[in-house]
């Protein structure tokens, strides 16, 4: 990565580097966008080709930005995300990238809720373990842990789902204390129904969820670097309805938590 040079000759100190993961499109697009504006050089990464257009279209700003089309959902595609740090120090990890699996547990796919799986809760912690120490070594660093209010919530009908970002969130608040004192912090962003395109991904377009009004994928982003950058514990992004839903999840029994998900998830009949 070259530095830029002042008027007088001297290399002015590096811009801050971050990487994003589930790039292409959505909150994890926006992430990296608002990391751009706030001059970011980024590496980023999605399983699909979508992230090239994404890069070029993060290009249009003064920032590097490179892209690494590899599945995170393989041990293989984390490595090459990795190997593509090249030992660069990571001001920001956004740990972004994910799926859902819509449908009754015992009819989905075995591979794909292990794919899911892989991806969500496995991915998160390979990148982390690798990348996390430097930056306690160093003192410094932020990561943001995209969890979701459906983690608060046991989630028929994609109960996988649900069950990954529960983790997520529990793990990023762990790790968070963990490092309490390390100069490091953890951030769990925890949106609630954005307009992306993971209703259709998931197959969950006939659901009442899919047909609520959604938060904007660029303004849960902005909560979240606000957040991130703020060293906040978590944020629930953006909309009031999803803070009140969050609230009144806390003093509910677990059945009833269920039974009220189950109402958006269930595809309709």
């Amino acid at each position: 990565m070259t530095s830029d040079i002042t008027r007088n000759g001297a290399a002015a100190a590096p811009r801050p580097f971050a990487v994003v993961t589930g790039a292409s499109s959505g909150i994890g697009l926006h992430l990296a966008k608002e990391l751009a504006l706030r001059g970011y050089d980024l590496l980023v990464n999605a399983e699909n080709d979508l992230i090239l257009e994404a890069g070029d279209a993060l290009r249009a700003g003064d920032v590097a930005v490179e892209t690494v089309q590899a599945d995170l959902a393989t041990r293989t595609g984390v490595e090459e995300l990795l190997s593509a740090v090249r030992g660069r120090p990571v001001d920001v990890l956004c740990l972004n990238a994910g799926v859902a699996n819509a449908g009754p547990f015992v009819t989905t796919s075995l591979e794909d809720d292990l794919a899911l799986i892989e991806l969500n809760v496995t991915a998160p912690v390979h990148l982390a373990k690798r990348l996390l120490p430097a930056m306690v070594e160093r003192g410094e660093g932020k990561v943001l842990v995209t969890a979701s209010i459906a983690g608060v919530m046991p989630g028929p009908w994609y109960a996988t789902y649900a069950a990954s970002k529960s983790f997520v969130l529990s793990w990023a608040e762990a790790v968070r204390y963990e490092l309490r004192d390390t100069g490091v912090t953890v951030t769990a962003l925890m949106p609630g129904a954005t307009d992306t395109d993971f209703f259709d991904r998931a197959g969950m377009e006939d659901t009442m969820v899919a047909d609520m009004k959604k938060d904007q994928p660029e303004d849960v982003a902005r909560d979240g670097i606000e957040a991130l950058l703020d060293g906040q514990d978590h944020v629930v992004a953006h909309s009031l309805r999803n803070k009140i839903q969050v609230a009144a999840s806390k003093g509910m029994p677990e059945p009833a938590k269920a039974r009220m998900h189950a109402m958006m998830t269930k595809e309709r009949d």
